[in-house]
This record gives structure tokens, sequence and C-alpha cells, in this order.
């Protein structure tokens, strides 16, 4: 469920018109519903009522300070996964007891960082990283709180490019390896395991992954009380996935997820801990277009956008479907034709969508790509020197600006002239 509904013939983002924002800050834009935030993250966290647990939120899938701060003044912790994310999340509020630190590369730089400001624990990928941990740990005079990720090798049936739970895949220790590396851990100094990780891949549409990779996980979590080891929290990752196309897909609720969890681990007595962000974010975001041109090609037609690949680049690199809505509602009845939906950065690849139905548009009119509120602001550029595009938070009938469009002279003030071309 979101809050972008069609009122009177025109979207709206909860009390608030799209064209009423798009006047006022320019287009492309980002726009985000905080009903639709509080609303997701809500329904995750009775999903798991009766159970102990957190939910962190994925920084990476949306890391905007204001959507940071509402989520933080839910309850909400953060999943981070550089000193970057990290730095955003502590300086949003969010307590350094609060922040779980995932990832494949953390560096010595980014492990004192941490140590130093106040992590709940490391979610640590391998022994490599591991002994390092250690030893900056123990140089601090520190303690490390670690889970060790698991790979369970799962297939979680998605996106080859964003699954995490194979055997192939660079994350996580392979779970044949598990107990051994524990036992390492345990005699390491600066070190204190504190629990498991998993984490299997992103936007999965079946529950049947997760339970095969929790039930490995509750079987891991026996075998290694049994060999001495305090397991007390799980952290199982996130990915369940949201629906993109809303005619045809219809991914599992919250609530049946929060079902499998009970039934694979609720009887090992582990504090939960859960990492979503996709669905948190996805479709709690809007990404609004004006048509530039609309351009009859050989056999097609192509509607020409000021959006770019550079603002959302999911369709380019997964080629991801959104859907695109026209923010002025087509009455009833209206015939369709299929168009190509273009950007005009100059790659061939600046393209959107490939022959999509939608109702007679032209220049000016204004197009809402649905679900972009995870990996589309965070992910932008600012290729083909396109500035990257605002960050818009609607509550109620208010709205803010909550990143700003920089100006050619903010881009340019970037780059510095060595002393050689100082004239």
């Amino acid at each position: 469920m979101d809050y972008f509904i069609y009122k009177n013939g025109v979207l709206h983002a909860e009390g608030v018109a799209v064209p009423e924002i798009a006047a006022s800050v320019g287009t492309p834009f980002y726009l985000y519903s905080t009903a639709t935030f509080e609303r997701h993250f809500t329904v995750f966290d009775e999903a798991l009522n009766g159970l102990d647990h957190k939910i962190f939120f994925a920084m990476k899938a949306n890391g905007n300070m204001a959507v940071l701060r509402l989520l933080a003044a839910m309850g909400a912790g953060m999943d981070v996964v550089s000193g970057g994310e990290y730095a955003k999340a502590r300086a949003a509020g969010v307590a350094g007891d609060m922040i779980v630190f995932s990832g494949v590369g953390k560096t010595v730089d980014e492990m004192r960082q941490v140590l130093a400001g106040g992590i709940r624990q490391f979610n640590v990928e391998s022994e490599p990283e591991l002994r390092q941990l250690s030893r900056v740990a123990t140089e601090m005079g520190k303690t490390a709180p670690v889970t060790l990720r698991v790979n369970p090798d799962v297939d979680a049936r998605t996106h080859a490019k964003i699954a995490t739970g194979k055997s192939e895949n660079k994350f996580g220790i392979p779970m044949s390896k598990a107990r051994e590396a524990y036992k390492k851990a345990a005699r390491l100094p600066g070190i204190e395991v504190v629990g498991i990780d998993v984490h299997i891949g992103s936007q999965l549409t079946d529950l049947e992954p997760f339970r095969q990779a929790f039930t490995r996980v509750a079987a891991l979590t026996g075998a290694l009380r049994a060999d001495g080891h305090t397991i007390r929290r799980l952290d199982l990752g996130g990915g369940l996935g949201i629906p993109y196309a809303r005619s045809n897909e219809a991914p599992p609720l919250p609530m049946d997820y929060g079902q499998v969890i009970r039934e694979t681990v609720g009887h090992l007595g582990c504090e939960i801990e859960i990492e979503p962000g996709r669905l948190i974010a996805g479709n709690a975001g809007i990404l609004v277009s004006k048509v530039i041109y609309l351009k009859h090609g050989e056999g097609r037609d192509f509607l020409i956008i000021d959006a770019a690949m550079n603002d959302l680049i999911r369709p380019a690199m997964y080629d991801a479907h959104h859907d695109i809505v026209p923010v002025q509602e087509p009455p009833a009845g209206t015939a369709l034709a299929p168009v190509d939906i273009v950007g005009p950065v100059c790659e061939s690849g600046d393209t959107f969508s490939k022959q999509r139905p939608l109702p007679p548009l032209k220049s000016g009119d204004l197009v809402a790509f649905r679900s972009a509120g995870a990996y589309g602001a965070v992910m932008a550029s600012e290729y083909n020197a396109r500035p990257l595009i605002p960050e818009v938070l609607v509550k109620g009938d208010q709205f803010a600006v909550v990143r700003a469009r920089p100006t050619y002279e903010d881009m340019i003030s970037r780059d510095t002239l060595p002393a050689w071309m100082e004239s």
C-alpha cells in the first residue's frame, strides 16, 4: 500500500498534488511519502510481534537524511555498509548500539571509525576481515561484537546481480567452514561472538529460499552452541520483494515472512534482527519527470523525457521494470499505444522501457515512475554533467525539498585546477 493516488484526475502524494510540487522544484525529482514509510515500517514490526526483534533499515536503499530521521524516530536501527553511511546514520540521530555494519570490504579506517563511535555489531564476511578487526580492536583497547555472515548456498531465485546467498557469490563464509571460523573467532583477542548473520539476496518473491536459509541457520545455531559459543542474535538480513509491476506481481506479505521466521528459528530464544530496505522504501517514492518530445521513428514512437539513466539506473543495469503513469489521469476508455520511454543521455542504454502501452502524451506532460523510493536516488550520478535531482518529502498537505538540486556552479566548483594551470 502507498499514498500516491489520483484525486480529481490528478496524481497526489498524500494531500499534495504532484503538479504543484513540479511547479515549485522543477523536473525531474524524487518524491517520498511519510505516511508510506510509516506504514511499511509498522507492517514489518507487526509481522514480528511476539518475537524479541529489532529492525535495521538497509541504508543502501535510501540514504536521505530526512528519511533516516523519520525511520529512526519510529525505532528503526540502521544497517550500514560504509563509513559514509555510518556517519550519516549517526548524524541522523541513530545511536551506535542501533547500527550494524555489513559489507565485504570494510577498511581499517572504517573499523577504527566505527569502534570509536560505537556499534551494535560487525557482520563479518571473511576470516581475513575477522583477523584484521581483531588487530584494530586490540590496538584501540576495544572489544568488537561480531556475527559471522554465513553463505547457506541457497538459490534466492532473483536477478543474478542481486543474489548473494549462493556458493559462487562473494558474500559470507561457506556454511561448511562456519564452525571452524567461529572457533577461530572465539580465540581472537578483541572479538566477542554474539550471533550469526545471513542474507541471501534482494527482491525475493518466494518465501521458500528464506525457509531453506533460516532452517540451515537454525541447525548451525545448535551446532555452535554445542561447541560452546554464545549465540544470542540471529541477523536474518532483508530481501523481501515489492510489486514493481502491479498488474501481475504478488510478492509475499511481511506477515507471512514473519511466520517463516517463527517456524524456523523462533524456538531458539535468540533476538531476531532483520534488515529490510526495499520493502520499506521502494513504494514510498516515485520519480516525476516531464515529457520533452514525442518522436515518431521508423516503426515505433519514442517518448523522450527529462529524467535519464543517471537519475534512475535500475532499468539500464537490471532491465528493471517500473510502472510509469501519467500524472494527469486519462479518462476511462482512453486508447493506449506502445512507446519507447527514453532519456536524453547519449547512450542507447538510456531506455526505461520499450513498447510500453501508454495513453497519448505530449511535450510538457508529467509522468511518474512508481516504486522508485529504493535504489533510485542513492544510485544516481552526474553522468553527462547532469545535476543530481532533488528529493522531496511529503507529510499530509506539506512538502519540503530534503535534497536540493545542485547548480552548474556547484558542480564546477568541486573540481580544482593544479597549480601549474593557474594563470
